[in-house]
């Protein structure tokens, strides 16, 4: 690679090697002069743009799923992950030490705002998250960008169907498995938010899945909340299944979000020769209630 890079650039390959094995690092940490940071919050837009352009010209819809996962006691990452084909692709984190006190909700809101103006006007965006990152601050952020809120709550709690209503248990819409459920609710009695519940608890499941959106009942489905556990592929690629992350040696988390920009790309480039090879791109999609199918 040296080579190559370094004959296209009439560079000594020994330069370039350098260059490469220090990329993550920041400018002071460089050897030579005029040696840059990269700011990888830069790439994040270009990222979800470069992702886009890969579709179909057809799709117009797109889940962006919101996420955590951890590296031992090192590491806390916080990443928005595209969901494709049955799997995600990470197109915008943000690193943060695993013992660091504080709450993730700047974070979140920086990595929103970061990558609305990227998506194409007209596109529908789903953000489904578990409920571990449920807040009233992140629905309302995600409304603002002009995507729609796909978050996951716990069945504790109380809800209003109408707004002269009487509160009654969440867990009380759907109380068996094969019951669904939904409407325009007025959900919690403390912290209270407007917003469409969609409930369903399916057959060989211990609990429903109940979510809240913004979108109206008629326009949403539970079942696109099924999108989210592909997520939990992004995180296999980048770990024991793929580019063995988990084993990182990086303490710092700045280093450590540039290395997950490398990730990313390559995971970019590996699925979508997948898809090129005969992988249907349109094997993870969202289904409106009614004709016709969209996908992601």
């Amino acid at each position: 690679m040296s080579r190559f890079i370094g004959a296209v650039n009439e560079e000594k390959p020994n330069t370039v090697r350098q260059r490469l094995k220090e990329w993550y690092e920041e400018g002071k940490a460089k050897k030579g002069e005029k040696r840059s940071t990269l700011e990888v919050s830069s790439c994040f837009a270009p990222l979800l743009m470069w992702v886009i352009s890969l579709l179909p010209v057809s799709i117009e819809k797109m889940a962006l799923a919101l996420d955590a996962t951890t590296i031992g006691n090192k590491f806390v990452v916080l990443s928005i992950n595209v969901l494709l084909a049955g799997c995600g692709i990470p197109i915008a984190w943000c690193i943060v030490k695993a013992n660091e006190p504080g709450s993730g909700q700047p974070y979140w809101q920086k990595l929103i705002r970061q990558l609305k103006e990227a998506v194409p006007t007209g596109w529908t965006v789903i953000v489904p998250a578990d409920r571990g990152l449920y807040a009233p601050w992140l629905y309302q952020v995600i409304v603002e960008a002009g995507w729609h809120p796909f978050l996951r709550i716990n069945h504790q709690g109380l809800v209003k169907i109408s707004p002269h209503g009487q509160w009654q248990p969440l867990d009380a819409l759907v109380s068996a498995p094969g019951q669904s459920w939904s409407g325009q609710v007025v959900c919690f009695k403390t912290n209270p938010l407007a917003c469409t519940l969609l409930a369903r608890w399916d057959s060989g499941y211990q609990e429903p899945w109940l979510v809240l959106t913004d979108l109206e009942p008629q326009m949403a489905d539970a079942l696109w909340y099924g999108l989210r556990p592909s997520t939990e592929c992004v995180y296999r690629d980048l770990k024991s299944d793929g580019w063995q992350w988990q084993n990182t040696r990086l303490l710092d988390p700045q280093r450590a979000e540039r290395l997950w920009l490398a990730m990313a790309v390559a995971t970019l480039k590996d699925g979508y020769a997948g898809w090129r090879s005969g992988k249907s791109i349109s094997s993870t999609r969202f289904r409106a209630t009614s004709p016709p199918t969209y996908y992601l």
